[in-house]
Parts: structure tokens; sequence; C-alpha cells
């Protein structure tokens, strides 16, 4: 898509959706609803029948991770446009951010660039981001007082989210489903109350023993932002959605029973409600003890680190659906290397509801052509090929 062809559809978009009449608004939502929760079709996309768990004529693949700092296009794109907020937050570079691995790899699935602290702001917590030292928040959430900052997420302030999500299906068509994607309140919670990344959580992990009633307070508000959240990427085009739950693998399982199953919980069923028919997956990194858990969250995918063998995963989890778990650096090891790891993991999961990814995101300077080389596997290594095996 070139950069004019990008501003007209987007000013088509903005102007097809610049205040619409209440009765209008109240129609395009009930079409909205009625659409996602449409019962499944054959037509769907590959990954979203995957995710569904039926059977695929080939695993899907994408990879978390794949529009970032590994490839050449997005390092002259950041360039240009050195601020990672701005690139996370304009429409125009957030879809062809988002493109880029599409145009060179033909996933089967596109992920939203963004990030999962984006709607911060959207509920009263604004934060920076540091290039050296991460996500920045000034004024952490650590008392009664403060949590009064936090108000309903404000989705005006969220736009860019939902007009990239529209030209990104207009964009991919049927060659691929489009994805959204949040952080889990208890990952959320570790940044707003921490004020910046952490590796001991220290100030969390306290506050759940010394302020439990103000960490379920905002635990329980950030699951219902986020629920808002999910929907409104649902309606804007998002065909599944990933939950981020990247720091849950740092507590202990009694303490994620506590503070993060719960409220993953709410939000998984609230989204359901509403929206029945769009897959929802569930990935932790660390999470090898707590894969059950996952499991009975209500998410219709449990996303799978490297740590775990596949075989051992699909025998914890039944029939649920599973994505991943190729490990990352793999990928600097040589084709011959990849194809056995891609081979193991698809043996494993089998030819049913599995989403095959990476154990964690792609890793800065990893080789494009060792990316290019796993997508191809996972378009020439059919599902009837693994079971004669």
């Amino acid at each position: 898509m070139s950069a004019a062809t990008m501003q007209q559809q987007l000013q088509q978009l903005r102007s097809s959706t610049a205040r619409p009449a209440a009765s209008s608004r109240r129609a395009v939502l009930v079409q909205a609803q009625a659409a996602a929760a449409a019962p499944a079709v054959a037509d769907a996309p590959l990954m979203v029948r995957a995710a569904r768990g039926e059977a695929t004529e080939r695993a899907p693949c994408w990879m978390m991770r794949q529009a970032g700092r590994y490839q050449a296009a997005y390092r002259e794109l950041a360039r240009k446009h050195p601020s990672f907020r701005a690139r996370s937050e304009t429409t125009e570079l957030i879809v062809d951010i988002s493109l880029q691995p599409f145009r060179s790899f033909k996933p089967d699935g596109v992920i939203l660039f963004s990030d999962i602290l984006t709607p911060l702001p959207g509920i009263g917590v604004p934060f920076e981001i540091d290039d050296n030292k991460g996500p920045l928040l000034d004024n952490p959430i650590r008392s009664k007082e403060q949590l009064k900052q936090l108000h309903k997420l404000d989705l005006s302030q969220l736009q860019f989210v939902g007009e990239s999500l529209k030209l990104l299906r207009q964009e991919v068509g049927d060659n691929a489903a489009v994805l959204g994607f949040v952080g889990s309140p208890w990952t959320l919670a570790t940044y707003i109350i921490e004020g910046a990344s952490s590796s001991l959580y220290k100030t969390i992990k306290s506050m759940a023993y010394s302020e439990p009633a103000l960490l379920d307070a905002l635990l329980s508000h950030l699951a219902d932002a986020m629920s808002d959240y999910i929907r409104f990427q649902i309606d804007s085009g998002a065909q599944c959605v990933q939950i981020f739950d990247s720091w849950g693998g740092q507590l202990p399982p009694q303490q994620w029973d506590k503070w993060s199953g719960p409220y993953l919980r709410r939000m998984i069923e609230s989204v359901k409600a509403s929206h029945p028919a769009t897959p929802l997956t569930l990935y932790a990194n660390g999470s090898g003890g707590l894969l059950e858990r996952l499991g009975a969250t209500g998410a219709d995918v449990v996303g799978l680190d490297w740590t775990v063998d596949m075989a051992d995963a699909r025998q914890r989890l039944g029939s649920k659906s599973v994505q991943g778990n190729v490990d990352p650096t793999v990928l600097f090891c040589g084709e011959a290397a990849i194809e056995a790891a891609v081979r193991d993991v698809l043996s494993k999961a089998g030819g049913r509801g599995h989403i095959l990814n990476l154990g964690h995101g792609v890793l800065v300077g990893t080789p494009e052509e060792a990316v290019a080389h796993m997508f191809n596997l996972s378009k020439q290594i059919k599902a009837a090929e693994l079971v004669a095996a």
C-alpha cells in the first residue's frame, strides 16, 4: 500500500465514521456485535479455524514480535520516526509496520503493531518510553488516593488503534487473520505499581500482602477496562486477540490463583458474553507450572513458551488449542536446526488446534532469512504428512 493510497483510505475511513447519528451508531454496534457472534464459517482464515480447534490442512504460523528491529525495513522507518510512541500511536505508521512482515513472509496472522501499555492513558495513567530504560511512569499508583485518578476506558483516545485494524483488514483481506492484543491485569499492574520494568516485582508483590484491597481494586478496574479494549479491537476488525500475561509466570501458582487468574477469567467471560466466536489466546512467559490453570481461564488457545515440551503440553491441556513453541534462538542456528525444531513441534502438536509460533518474540539480530525459512516450512509441511510419519 503506497503512502498516498493509505492516506486516501484513512480519510475515507474517518469521513465515514465522523459524528454518526445516534440511530446510526446503534445500528453499527448491532451489526458489529451480530457479526462477532456469527457461527464459524468454512472460509474463515486458517488461523481462526485452528484457534477454534478445527482440523486444518497445515498449522498456521505467525510470530510474536514479527514486526520489529530485526527487519531492515523497520530499522529504516525507525530512523525516520525515532519515537516509539509515535510509531505505535500514528495510524499510518502502525499499518505500515504491521504489514512489513506480511509483505516479506506472508504469515497467517498479522498482529497490530502496538504496546500493551498503549491504552493506559485512556484510563488516566500517563507513561513514557525511554529508549534505554523502557516504560516509565512518573506517578506509580500505590495508595487509595492515587487510585481515584482512574476512570473508565476512554476509547476516543485510542481511535488510531481502531483505524489501524480497519485498514489492516482491508489490506490483508482473506490472506491472513488480523490479530489484536492486550496486556493482562496483573502484567499491566506491575508497570502501574512498580513505575517501570522490574526483575523482582517487590512493590506489587508486597502490596498483595500489605494492601490486598487496593491491589484488588486496581486489578478489577484493569480487567473491566481491558474487556472494553478487546471488544473495541474486535469491533474494529481483529479476528483473534492475544492476552499477554507476560509476568504472570513470576507469581507462585497459589498467588497466581489469587492475583492473576480471577481477573483473567473476569475479562474473558465478559468478552465471550458479547463476542463468543472470536478466539482469545492467553500467553504467559515462564508458565510451565501454570498450564492447567491457563487452560481453565476460558481462553480458546494457550500460548506456550519454549521451555515446555509440546507433547507434555498437549497431554496436560487435552483438547485445548495451543500456540507455539519453537525456541527463538534456533533462528540463529541454520536451516537444518530450524527445520528440526519446527518438525518436532508440529509432530507433537498434531494436525488439529495448533498455531505454530515461537515460544517468545523474535529476537533482535535474528537473520531475516531464518524467519523466512520458518515461514516457508510452515507452508510446506502438511498435517497429513505429520500423521503419516
